[in-house]
């Protein structure tokens, strides 16, 4: 399913030709039309009154619970579906479910803003519209899950620096898929596919961030529920707020080594004959993480203090650990990380950092680019100040989580050593 360009309520209108006879239309639009022209006040009055009775209350509100509609939905049997089968019927009752969820969820805030940024919440209902459409699709045009290999536990990292880490410690006894792994590409931009959906619906053990930096995991996991499955939402395993500010965890060793520490306890459980073998590649990853400590220890002893500017908070928590001072302010980091336009004064408060020789390097994000960072970076060159290429997801090939960081501390030490820029790792 596509959507491009359409108002909501034409989206709503859509759904008519595919037998939702029991969905007052008419009013569904006008909630809409409440939201679009800016009358929010009056919404949470008419959905408490009116979204059971628009989806219908002889019904299962969440197709994903409908036992019947199951199978179909999660591609769990082994035997071919009859046509039967009510597709789209749990298509559109999906959509409906999550856009009316979704403005109720726009209207009482509070948590942490996701990191997708859609700043306007009719475009983030489109993108929930849109992502339902995958995965319901996805799912329910399949027959039967994709084979594994025997022996071999299926998981999925939902950026490719966390598939990294379960393939380290998992091995040979794991198949492993990266969902985020392109380095070239803006992260904020992902868009879900019918093959992650189908990769999600089948993986018995998943590590993803939390925060709401992959927001788009939850939304895919509840589509295709699984009691058995194991996820690893490292938010929640290093007990973070949802107010967490900075959602680039693995910028800490910390926190991959705890997370590594998990994997290998689940994957244990998932596949105890080989649990030997999980300790033994756990040893080793935690080994070359006191390596990795050991960098970050010698280039704190050197440099310590030494003060740098960011566009994003992409590897601050390096920074931090690196014993580096961080000029710019959150404020102006969080901006950019949100898509929103960063103050004058924050702007010019950024600018007078390369102009006046104040930082030793700039940290730019290599993945993520404005007409704001772009100006700056130039600002940053002409002005000798070295630029360091940050990543939000693993640059492959050729790395492994631990020799990303390693190159990233390398690329800041010949910064602040040669004054070299280090344009892309």
């Amino acid at each position: 399913m596509v959507v491009v360009h359409v108002d909501v309520a034409a989206a709503i209108q859509a759904l008519a030709p595919i037998g939702h006879d029991d969905v007052d239309l008419t009013t569904l639009n006008e909630l809409f039309e409440l939201g679009i022209n800016g009358r929010e006040g009056d919404l949470l009055t008419l959905t408490g009154n009116k979204a059971v009775q628009l989806l219908g209350t002889d019904k299962t509100l969440y197709a994903t619970q409908d036992a019947d509609d199951l199978p179909a939905l999660r591609c769990i049997s082994g035997d071919s579906h009859p046509s039967s089968v009510p597709t789209f019927q749990l298509l559109s009752r999906m959509i409906l479910v999550n856009v009316v969820g979704m403005i109720l969820r726009t209207r009482g805030g509070g948590g942490v803003a996701p990191r997708v940024r859609v700043a306007n919440p009719i475009a983030r209902i489109l993108k929930t519209v849109a992502l339902c459409g995958v995965v319901a699709l996805g799912l329910s045009a399949c027959n039967s899950p994709s084979p594994s290999a025997t022996g071999v536990v299926r998981t999925v990292g939902a950026e490719n620096q966390y598939a990294n880490v379960i393939n380290q410690v998992g091995g040979r006894y794991v198949q492993v898929s990266a969902i985020m792994s392109d380095p070239n590409t803006d992260p904020h931009t992902f868009e879900v596919s019918t093959g992650v959906a189908r990769s999600v619906a089948s993986a018995q053990l998943i590590v993803q961030n939390g925060v709401g930096y992959d927001e788009f995991m939850n939304q895919l996991e509840s589509a295709s529920p699984n009691s058995s499955r194991d996820v690893i939402d490292v938010q929640t395993l290093m007990g973070l707020p949802l107010d967490t500010k900075n959602p680039h965890l693995w910028y800490n060793p910390i926190i991959m080594s705890d997370t590594a520490v998990k994997i290998e306890k689940d994957l244990a459980k998932l596949d105890p004959k080989h649990s030997s073998y999980f300790a033994q590649r756990l040893d080793k990853f935690e080994s070359s993480i006191l390596h990795l400590d050991k960098a970050i220890a010698t280039f704190r002893h050197k440099f310590a203090g030494v003060k740098v500017a960011t566009t994003e908070p992409v590897a601050d928590y390096l920074l931090s650990d690196l014993g580096l001072n961080n000029l710019t302010p959150f404020r102006f980091q969080a901006d950019i990380m949100n898509g929103v336009d960063p103050s004058p004064e924050d702007i010019s408060l950024q600018q007078s950092f390369f102009t006046s020789h104040r930082v030793k390097a700039f940290c730019y994000n290599a993945q993520v680019s404005s007409s704001v960072t772009t100006s700056l970076r130039s600002l940053a060159q002409k002005s000798g100040v070295p630029v360091v290429a940050v990543y939000e997801t693993m640059p492959t090939p050729g790395y492994d989580y631990q020799s990303w960081m390693l190159a990233e501390i390398n690329a800041l030490s010949k910064a602040l050593v040669k004054g070299t820029s280090t344009k892309e790792l």
